[in-house]
C-alpha cells in the first residue's frame, strides 16, 4: 500500500495544475475549488459531514464524472494518460516557478500563478511532490499501474467523445519507440494492469491512518461504538493490508464500549506493545491511564488505582503535564463514586479534601490551557456545590429539587431536542431515564415506557448502558408494582436488583428505598428500619448527597408513624425539615412537614395542622408528584375531619368542614389514581362512603362503595 500517493491524488493534482494554468471556467471555478478542498482538507469534510453521509469517508475516490464542467472532464482524462512523468512532475514544476518568480522579485498580484505556498492547494502540491521524490522506483512503477487501472475506468467514455489518437492508450512513450502491447517490455511493465480483472488501490496509509484517528476521536468524544459500515470499511482495509498499530486501538475501543473485558484487554496491550517497538516510552504513561479506566470499568478497583498510581509516576517522569492532569481529574471522580476504594490514595494526600483537589485541577487545566479538563473541573465544582445546598448550576437537578417540576422536565427536554445529537451518550441516557422519572411521577406511565424505548439503539449495543437501561427499568417498574399491591411480583424484582451491581451510587440508593417501601407495603416495620441504618451507614461512608440524609429521615419517620409511634419521630422529622430546608430540597421538606402536620392531628392540634398545610400544598402541587400531592391532602382531610369534630354546637360549621374534608378526599383520589397507587384509592374511597353514611346519604355511600369493588377487581386483574 502506498504512503500517501494514490491514482485518486494523483487525479487531483492534475485538477489543480488545470484550475493553476486558467482552464477552469470562471463561473466554475468555485465549485471546482469546493471540490478540491473537499478532499484535501480534513475541517472542509468535518465540516460538510451533517449534509453528505458519505463524506465520513477521508479516503474516498475521486469521480472524474462528478466534475462539474464535460470539457474540463475531458481535459483531465486527456492530462491523466500522459506519462508518468509528465503526470507526477506537475507539482516540482509548480514548485520551482513559485521559487523562481520569487527569487526574480515578482510581485505576488504579478505572479502568473494563482496558488500561493501557504494556502491549502500549495501545502497539498508540495507534500505530493516532496512524496514523489522520496519514492523507490518499484513504489513509482507500482503507482503508475494503479493509474492506468484507476483511469480505464472512464476509458470507455472518453473516447466516444474523442477518437483514438496515434499515440498508446497505455503510455505515450510507447508511441515515441514504436512499441505495441504485445512487445515483451509492455508485458512486464503492464503485465497485471493490461488485464480486466485489476483494481486501483485507493487508500494510502495516510488515509487510513486520518480515518482511523477521527474514528478514534468521534468515540472517545460520544462514548460510542464503531457504526457498522465504518467497521466494514476497516475490515476492507484490512483486507488490502493497511493494518496499523491504531486499529487495535480502536478494537480495544469497540470492544471495551461492548463489555468485551477479555478482548479490550488483550488489543490494549496489543496497540501499545507496537508503540514500544521503536523503544519510544513517550506514551507508556497514556498505556497505564487507559489500562486503569479500563479495569475501573469493570469493577477491577484494586488493579486500576495502582496502574494510574504508576501512570501518575510515568507522567511526573516524562513530564507530560497533558496526562498528568487528566490522571489527577480521573483520581477525584473515581474517589467521588467508589470512596470507600479510595483509601489509600487520601491517607497519601495527594489530592487533599474535595475543595483542595478541584481548587488544583482548576488551575493545572488554566496553566496548560486544558479547557475541556477546565470544564469537567468546574462541573465538579458546581457538583459539590449542589450537594450542599448552595450552588445551582445544573439546571434540570437544582429545578427539581427545587420542587419546580415544570422546569426541571422543560430543560430536560431541551437537553434532549437541541443538545442530544453532539453530546456524549452517557448523558443522553441518563437524561433520558431522567425524564421517565419526572413521567413516573406524573403518573404516565404509558409515556414512561415511550421514553425509555427512545434510547438510540447504538447506545444500547454497548453493555455498560443497556445495563444501566434495564437495571432503572427495573426499578421503576419495582415502585410500580408497590403501589399496585403486587408484593409478591415486587420481592422477586427486587432480590434480582439486589443481586446486581448498582450502575452508580445514585441507583443503588435509589433500590434502598424502594426495598423500604417494599417492606412497609409487606407490613415488616423492623426490616425496613434495618435497611433505614444499612442506607444511612453507607450513605456516611460514602459522604453522599445531603437529600439522601433527608430522604432517610422522612422514611424512618413514617415508619415510626405507621407502627403507632407518632410521638417519637418529632425530634426526626424537625432535623429532616431543618436539613432539607438549608440545602434547599424542597419536595424532602414539604414531606417532612405534612408529617409534621399528621403527629400534630394525632396530637389534637388541628389548626396548627391545617395552617402547615395550606402553606404548602400550593407547592406540593408544583412538584408534579402525584404520590407526595395525595399524602398531602390525606393529611389535609385528617387535619378537617378533626376540626368538624370540634365543632358540636355549630353544625353549620361542621358541615363546611365536612365538605371541605370531602372535596379534598376527591383530590387525593384524582392523586392516587394517577400514582396507579391500590392502597391509597381504597383507603380513599373507605373513608369517603364511611363519611357520606355519617352524613345520611345511603345511595352515595353505596356508589362509592361500588367504586371500592371496582378498584380493587381491577388491580386484582392486573395481578392475574
Amino acid at each position: 500500500m502506498a504512503r500517501y500517493l494514490t491514482p485518486s491524488k494523483v487525479g487531483l493534482l492534475v485538477l489543480v495544475v488545470l484550475y493553476a494554468s486558467e482552464e477552469v471556467p470562471t463561473s466554475e471555478s468555485i465549485a471546482v475549488l469546493d471540490f478540491i478542498i473537499t478532499y484535501i482538507s480534513p475541517k472542509a469534510r468535518s465540516a460538510k459531514r451533517g449534509s453528505d453521509d458519505n463524506l465520513h469517508d477521508h479516503a474516498r475516490a475521486v469521480d472524474v464524472r462528478s466534475i462539474p464542467e464535460a470539457s474540463l472532464g475531458d481535459r483531465l482524462r486527456t492530462f491523466a494518460r500522459r506519462s508518468y512523468g509528465g503526470a507526477t512532475n506537475i507539482a516540482a514544476q509548480i514548485e520551482s516557478q513559485i521559487v523562481h518568480e520569487r527569487e526574480v522579485g515578482i510581485a505576488a498580484e504579478e505572479q502568473t500563478a494563482r496558488i500561493i505556498r501557504t494556502s491549502p492547494l500549495g501545502a497539498f502540491i508540495r507534500r505530493c511532490h516532496l512524496e514523489y521524490t522520496r519514492m523507490q522506483f518499484q513504489d513509482a512503477t507500482a503507482l503508475w499501474q494503479q493509474l492506468i487501472v484507476y483511469r480505464a475506468q472512464s476509458r470507455q467514455q472518453y473516447e466516444r467523445r474523442n477518437p483514438p489518437s496515434q499515440s498508446h492508450p497505455l503510455d505515450s512513450n510507447l508511441t515515441a519507440f514504436g512499441i505495441d502491447a504485445s512487445h515483451d517490455l509492455v508485458r512486464i511493465m503492464y503485465g497485471q494492469t493490461l488485464s480486466s480483472t485489476g483494481k486501483a488501490e485507493l487508500y494510502s496509509l495516510y488515509d487510513v491512518k486520518a480515518l482511523l484517528e477521527f474514528q478514534v476521536s468521534e468515540m472517545q468524544s460520544s462514548g460510542s461504538r464503531m457504526p457498522e459500515d465504518m467497521r466494514q470499511k476497516l475490515t476492507e482495509m484490512s483486507e488490502d493490508g493497511s493494518t496499523l498499530p491504531l486499529t487495535h486501538y480502536l478494537t480495544f475501543l469497540d470492544s471495551w464500549r461492548a463489555g468485551d473485558y477479555t478482548s479490550a484487554f488483550d488489543n490494549l496491550h496489543r496497540y501499545f506493545d507496537y508503540t514500544m517497538q521503536s523503544r519510544d516510552r513517550s506514551f507508556y504513561q497514556y498505556a497505564l491511564l487507559n489500562l486503569a479506566i479500563l479495569q475501573a470499568d469493570f469493577g477491577c478497583a484494586s488493579e486500576a488505582i495502582p496502574a494510574m498510581q504508576e501512570a501518575i509516576a510515568t507522567a511526573r517522569e516524562n513530564k507530560d503535564t497533558t496526562c498528568l492532569n487528566f490522571c489527577m481529574s480521573w483520581l477525584y471522580h473515581f474517589g467521588r463514586t467508589f470512596p470507600s476504594d479510595m483509601k489509600v490514595i487520601q491517607d497519601s494526600g495527594i489530592l487533599g479534601n474535595e475543595t483542595e483537589g478541584l481548587a488544583f485541577l482548576k488551575s493545572r487545566a488554566k496553566d496548560a490551557e486544558m479547557w475541556s479538563l477546565l470544564s469537567t473541573s468546574l462541573l465538579s465544582e458546581a457538583k459539590l456545590g449542589l450537594q450542599h445546598g448552595s450552588t445551582l448550576l445544573i439546571r434540570a437537578s437544582a429545578f427539581s429539587r427545587l420542587g419546580l417540576g415544570s422546569l426541571a422536565w422543560s430543560n430536560s427536554e431541551t437537553f434532549l431536542s437541541c443538545c442530544a445529537p453532539h453530546a456524549p451518550v452517557e448523558d443522553v441516557l441518563k437524561c433520558i431515564c431522567r425524564v421517565a422519572g419526572f413521567l413516573a411521577q406524573r403518573g404516565r406511565y404509558s409515556a414512561v415506557t415511550e421514553t425509555l424505548q427512545s434510547v438510540p439503539k447504538a447506545t444500547l449495543r454497548i453493555l455498560k448502558y443497556q445495563n444501566y437501561l434495564q437495571f432503572y427499568s427495573s426499578l421503576l417498574k419495582l415502585r410500580l408494582l408497590i403501589r399496585h399491591n403486587d408484593l409478591d411480583t415486587a420481592r422477586r424484582i427486587a432480590t434480582q436488583l439486589q443481586g446486581q451491581d448498582p450502575p452508580d451510587i445514585e441507583n443503588s440508593f435509589f433500590l434502598a428505598f424502594s426495598q423500604i417501601e417494599l417492606s412497609m407495603a409487606e407490613g415488616n416495620l423492623s426490616k425496613a428500619l434495618e435497611i433505614v441504618e444499612e442506607t444511612a451507614q453507607r450513605a456516611v461512608s460514602n459522604n453522599n448527597d445531603i437529600i439522601v440524609y433527608t430522604r432517610l429521615l422522612n422514611l424512618k419517620a413514617r415508619i415510626l408513624a405507621a407502627s403507632n409511634n407518632a410521638l417519637s419521630l418529632f425530634s426526626i422529622v424537625v432535623r429532616a425539615a431543618q436539613l432539607a430546608y438549608r440545602s434547599l430540597c424542597l419536595p424532602a421538606l414539604w414531606e417532612a412537614i405534612g408529617l409534621l402536620a399528621n403527629l400534630l392531628n394525632v396530637l389534637g392540634e388541628h389548626n396548627a395542622a391545617l395552617e402547615l398545610l395550606n402553606a404548602i400544598v400550593p407547592r406540593v402541587l408544583e412538584c408534579h408528584d402525584c404520590e407526595l400531592a395525595a399524602i398531602t391532602y390525606r393529611y389535609l382531610v385528617d387535619a378537617e375531619i378533626g376540626l368538624a369534630g370540634l365543632e358540636k354546637s355549630n353544625k353549620t360549621r361542621r358541615k363546611e368542614w365536612v365538605n371541605r374534608a370531602v372535596d379534598h378526599l376527591d383530590s387525593a383520589g384524582k392523586m392516587y389514581g394517577f400514582a396507579e397507587d391500590m392502597k391509597g384509592q381504597l383507603e380513599v374511597l373507605y373513608r369517603k362512603s364511611m363519611i357520606m353514611k355519617w352524613q345520611g346519604d345511603l345511595v352515595l355511600a353505596n356508589d362509592v362503595a361500588s367504586k371500592y369493588l371496582e378498584v380493587k377487581k381491577k388491580f386484582g386483574e392486573m395481578r392475574v
